[in-house]
């Protein structure tokens, strides 16, 4: 796509989608309490869609989009990468990791908006659908299963908390 085929309203489309991608999933981590809300996911995702826009509205040849992608994934890595904690389990001695769900959301919302700034606005939308089942539903179906099988791993007092661990 050249530079003379991207008008305002094409960039305000995407830019939109990334924001309303980062939003959703935003929405989820931010009613559930997790230390990336909203906002966070909507800017990380318009963010992302803009990095990736400025190479695409200048005309620029695919490798020069590629780099912008690899930045952005790189980049927003060590966003997520921030988030992570150890944790100390009371009376075990042993350190684990917390926020990992959520350092993993932070860099699939930058992938949204990623595809939004491509114009992958059904990709964008589709998996940000999957992001919120996968958060959701999946959340549900590892507690009935873990209550089903008796399944407990040094993690579940986290769990049985809520802590996203």
């Amino acid at each position: 796509m050249t530079a003379a085929s991207l008008d305002p309203r094409i960039l305000l489309f995407r830019l939109l989608v990334a924001l309303g991608a980062g939003a959703a999933v935003g929405w989820n981590r931010q009613v559930t309490g997790k230390p990336a809300g909203l906002r966070t996911h909507m800017l990380v995702s318009m963010g992302s869609a803009l990095f990736v826009l400025v190479p695409v509205a200048l005309g620029q040849p695919e490798d020069a989009i590629s780099r912008a992608i690899q930045g952005v994934a790189t980049g927003v890595g060590f966003l997520g990468a921030g988030d992570i904690v150890r944790h100390s389990i009371q009376g075990t001695g042993k350190e684990v990791p917390k926020n990992l769900t959520s350092a993993a959301v932070i860099w699939l919302t930058a992938a949204l908006g990623i595809a939004a700034g491509c114009g992958l606005w059904q990709l964008s939308a589709i998996a940000a659908g999957l992001t919120l089942v996968t958060l959701v539903l999946v959340k549900r179906l590892e507690s009935v299963l873990h209550r089903k099988h008796g399944a407990h791993d040094e993690h579940d007092e986290h769990k049985a908390n809520g802590d996203d661990v």
